[in-house]
């Protein structure tokens, strides 16, 4: 059964700059680019019922457009052992309210909360054996990394299923923002 996720995509532009981020760190299982996404919410497996519910149930969120920029790097859990390496989103109303209104959404049909605060990130690398010293000059290099801000005009449910390397996700259904009260 294949996991869900809602997320926002950016430009091929936006990912070529992420991508350029993803060397020069032993121990790093890079992602590739066209798996750059933020994750606004992740919901898990769902049955068909469900899914249907779901995927009707997004068209309704009424939210309109906003800018996103992307800015920093830093790595999960912030203390310990390191295990994903991410860039970092500025604080957006236009994102937070979306944010808010999928949840609410995904509340309607059945779908509980996540059980941990909404951190807004892009990951970059699955960290296995990076050294933490490399890992440090590493941040030291990139942590100025920083985009523009860019129009955010829709968002997207992928399905999530693992491959042998790594996990193949599929667009399930796309959403415009536009005007409303969610």
């Amino acid at each position: 059964m294949p996991r869900l996720f809602v997320a926002i995509d950016f430009s091929e532009a936006v990912n070529s700059r992420l991508a350029g981020l993803c060397s020069s760190l032993p121990g790093a299982r890079w992602l590739p680019p066209e798996q750059f996404h933020l994750t606004l919410r992740f919901i898990g497996e769902v049955d068909g019922a469900a899914f249907a519910d779901i995927t009707d149930g997004l068209r309704d969120v009424a939210c309109p457009p906003f800018s996103l920029s992307l800015r920093g790097i830093g790595h999960f859990p912030p203390r310990g052992r390191p295990r994903v390496l991410w860039v970092g989103v500025e604080p957006s109303d236009g994102m937070t309210r979306l944010y808010g209104v999928i949840e609410h959404r995904l509340r309607r049909f059945g779908i509980a909360p996540e059980g941990r605060r909404f951190a807004p990130h892009v990951t970059l690398a699955r960290l296995k054996g990076a050294s933490v010293h490399r890992l440090g000059d590493y941040l030291a290099c990139h942590g100025g990394f920083a985009t523009q801000a860019m129009p955010i005009t829709g968002f997207r449910l992928y399905s999530s299923t693992l491959g042998a390397k790594a996990a193949i996700h599929t667009i399930e259904a796309s959403y415009p923002l536009g005007s409303g009260d969610g």
